[in-house]
């Protein structure tokens, strides 16, 4: 199903949900953090820093720095790949499951309260 908005209604539901998060006693992420937590999320893993920084088009540092905040806030956790050790595997956790699936919810709320 299609969601039709205008661009105004749009902006609006992004400054509401963004207040929303601002107001609320959630972490404060950044857009960048909040674009890789929503790939380890919402698309399949495997999640590497290699390939978070090549779907982002940013360095492995860049990556790293979001990681290492999202990781204090016990979003996502990382691992040394067994199979192939260059490799860092990022990996979902329950607080993070929890953060995004409420994010989704304040969205939703904000969305109902759009005018038409």
């Amino acid at each position: 199903m299609a969601v039709h908005m205008r661009p105004s209604q749009a902006l609006r539901l992004w400054q509401q949900v963004a207040l929303s998060e601002v107001r609320s006693d959630v972490p404060d992420l950044t857009m960048r953090q909040m674009a890789i937590l929503l790939i380890i999320y919402l698309d399949p893993p495997p999640h590497t820093v290699r390939g978070l920084a090549e779907k982002l088009g940013v360095t492995k540092p860049v990556i790293t720095r979001a990681l290492d905040t999202m990781g204090a806030l016990k979003l996502v956790s990382r691992h040394r790949d067994e199979r192939d050790k260059r490799n860092v595997l990022v990996k979902r956790t329950v607080e993070g499951a929890l953060f995004v699936e409420r994010f989704g919810d304040a969205i939703i709320a904000k969305g109902g309260e759009l005018p038409i």
